[in-house]
């Protein structure tokens, strides 16, 4: 608030600051923020009563009130003193009944504490300049340079001012306009979770499930330096299940991978399902999901649990395609000893990357899923 005096001060062509910009800078700065107020009735009436203490104190000072006297300029504690006063005196009876302050404070409720605000809220994360914009709950106006856009135009529009005063019989020191307003940017570091779906079903499910192991231990050794996370999700006989959660602990990555087993069925759609529905709710969390399909794509269990390799095959390329319309990232490693067509098909549904690794070790694995999110995503949004 003492900068915005001040700089309201040299805006009026004064090099030093008064009254006027103590009730500038409260207006800008203190009454957005304020969240008590003065109290009213007996109690207001009491706290304005002067102590004998204090009367015979102020009758022991000289008279401030003297023309010479206003051209000193007042420390910060007596800024603030008059910021304080101005503020009593300006803020209007019944402000806390305003039907907008409670709509105001009602959609600040409502945003705190849930997953995804941050995004909304625009408050959070490094510094990154200034835009135009409106005064909208969760938003910070920056008012060092909202008053910088506005100087340029003080001349036009006190002008103006002098025009409309001739008849209201009051003119502005300084105006700011809508156009005027700057509130802050900010930069955060969009968090990636990686989703395994991994077909841990057949003869050569130990092999998967040895290559998914390692490139989820790797993934997760990384993400401590780029707030990554890693999901398991594994599907085999009849149904699919999230093995691993979304995390970032080792340990527990660990302990899922341990008690991980191969074998029966090839439930493709249920896999590619269970993938989408867990990537939607880190996308709703503000994350940024990548599935990582493990397949060869040759389905032989259907959506329902019947066996059959025709309707299999169909209900797979419906969830490959639901996760291609969704927009989330995705990345197909074909498992199998020899490129296999029924893995190219359900890439081409699912808008993902094919990479052939009939001999894919975990260190490959991991290099091409880093690659793949590095490329997708540059880990950056601007709010």
């Amino acid at each position: 608030a003492n900068g915005v005096a001040r700089v309201h001060a040299v805006l009026a062509g004064r090099s030093d600051t008064n009254q006027d910009d103590a009730e500038a800078a409260l207006r800008l700065v203190l009454v957005p923020r304020a969240r008590t107020f003065p109290q009213s009735g007996e109690d207001a009436e009491d706290d304005t009563q002067p102590s004998p203490e204090s009367n015979s104190e102020d009758n022991q000072k000289p008279d401030t009130d003297e023309p010479g006297d206003d051209q000193q300029v007042p420390d910060a504690q007596e800024l603030a003193d008059m910021l304080v006063e101005a503020a009593k005196a300006m803020l209007p009876a019944g402000l806390l009944l305003n039907s907008d302050l409670k709509k105001a404070a009602a959609s600040r409720s409502t945003l705190a504490g849930k997953a995804g605000a941050l995004r909304r809220s625009s408050t959070r994360g490094r510094p990154a300049g200034t835009k135009r914009g409106d005064l909208n709950p969760g938003v910070k106006l920056n008012v060092i340079e909202t008053l910088r856009a506005a100087a340029p135009w003080q001349t036009l529009r006190r002008r103006e001012a002098l025009k409309s005063s001739s008849e209201t019989g009051t003119a502005r020191r300084i105006e700011v306009r809508k156009q005027d307003i700057r509130i802050n940017r900010y930069q955060q570091h969009s968090e990636t979770t990686t989703i395994f779906t991994v077909d841990a079903s057949g003869s050569s499910a130990l092999n998967r499930l040895a290559e998914a192991k390692g490139a989820v231990e790797l993934l997760l050794a990384d993400s401590y330096v780029r707030r990554d996370q890693v999901a398991l999700v594994m599907f085999r006989g009849k149904d699919a299940e999230v093995l691993l959660p979304p995390t970032r602990s080792l340990v527990r990555a660990k302990r899922a991978l341990t008690g991980m087993a191969g074998g029966g069925g090839t439930p493709l759609c249920n896999g590619l399902e269970t993938a989408l529905l867990l990537a939607l709710a880190e996308r709703r969390r503000g994350a940024t999901p990548v599935i990582v399909a493990l397949t060869d794509g040759q389905a032989n269990v259907a959506r329902d649990g019947t066996p059959g390799r025709v309707q299999a095959r169909l209900d797979a390329l419906d969830a490959g395609r639901a996760i291609g319309s969704s927009g989330i990232t995705s990345l197909l490693l074909d498992i199998s000893p020899r490129p296999n067509p029924a893995a190219a098909d359900l890439a081409a549904a699912m808008g993902a990357r094919l990479v052939p690794l009939p001999y894919a070790n975990s260190s490959a694995v991991s290099s091409i899923v880093m690659e793949e999110t590095r490329a997708k995503s540059n880990g950056v949004y601007t709010v």
